[in-house]
């Protein structure tokens, strides 16, 4: 951590729609969301039930919640499936600029499936930003090129060149292995999304020592791509099971400065426990 740098992760066990409440306006640098896709997952409530207009409505109303949150230059990136993405992407246009749809290619393995269609192997991911004068650190997620392709690029005219020796910029196709059940990484959540993706956006949208938001938190995979980054995080998770999960992945540093657990009760569902975790 630079000297100087306070980071700090706090994870709240409460509707994200009571709980931004906790947040100041214009504090947040990037928001990574991951709502449910509307495709009746059991998240262990109803909360992935949602189809049509209802789930476009969900999405407005998360939306609006979040926007006062941003400072002027934040971004922000949401998971969604293709059933929705559309009606989806055309909402967030009228409030965002959009950047980019980056497809998440999900690695699955070419066996099963439909017979009367071709089969979903991927997420549509929204890469969205307030203004124009968003940050974004392309140097920071540049791909390596090999050896092979830099021996073919050895002529006098490419010696030196920044890109040939940082790499490229990322595509708009990610190739990232879902998360297999004994995948190490593995955590207690249907549709937990693999650290590298996350990490990504991290590193490329959000300032070292910014604060990420995450208000569908899950698995807590955005809280440890946060964490390990230099970064500050605040996500919000209503499954009491799913929010221990996440605290347990989100550690104390070695010379942490403050670590506590602290709670209270929000109506008798759960208690809105908050875990924070800081460091100098």
């Amino acid at each position: 951590m630079r000297r100087g740098l306070r980071m700090n992760c706090r994870l709240y066990n409460e509707d994200c729609f009571e709980g931004l409440s906790r947040l100041g306006d214009g504090s947040v640098d990037l928001v990574i969301a991951d709502p449910p896709y509307g495709l009746g997952k059991d998240y262990g409530n109803d909360s992935d039930h949602l189809s049509g207009t209802a789930y476009v409505d969900f999405s407005r109303r998360w939306l609006e919640a979040v926007l006062p949150k941003l400072k002027p230059d934040a971004s922000l990136y949401v998971f969604l499936s293709w059933q929705n993405s559309l009606e989806v992407f055309c909402l967030f246009k009228t409030r965002l600029i959009m950047l980019n749809e980056i497809i998440w290619d999900r690695r699955v393995p070419s066996m099963g499936g439909s017979t009367r269609r071709y089969s979903s192997v991927h997420d549509n991911i929204g890469f969205f930003a307030r203004s124009r004068n968003h940050y974004f650190d392309i140097d920071s997620v540049r791909v390596p090129y090999d050896a092979a392709t830099k021996k073919a690029r050895s002529r006098s005219i490419f010696v030196g060149k920044k890109w040939l020796e940082l790499g490229y910029n990322p595509k708009d196709l990610w190739s990232v292995s879902r998360l297999h059940r004994q995948d190490p990484e593995r955590a207690e959540h249907p549709t937990q999304k693999p650290l590298e993706l996350v990490r990504r956006m991290v590193l490329a949208s959000c300032p070292p020592g910014g604060v990420v938001l995450d208000p569908f938190m899950g698995s807590g995979t955005t809280a440890v791509a946060a964490q390990s980054t230099g970064r500050s995080f605040a996500g919000f998770e209503i499954n009491p099971e799913y929010f221990a999960g996440a605290a347990a992945r989100v550690q104390p540093p070695a010379d942490a400065g403050q670590a506590t657990v602290a709670g209270n009760t929000r109506r008798r569902r759960a208690p809105a426990t908050e875990r924070l975790i800081a460091a100098d």
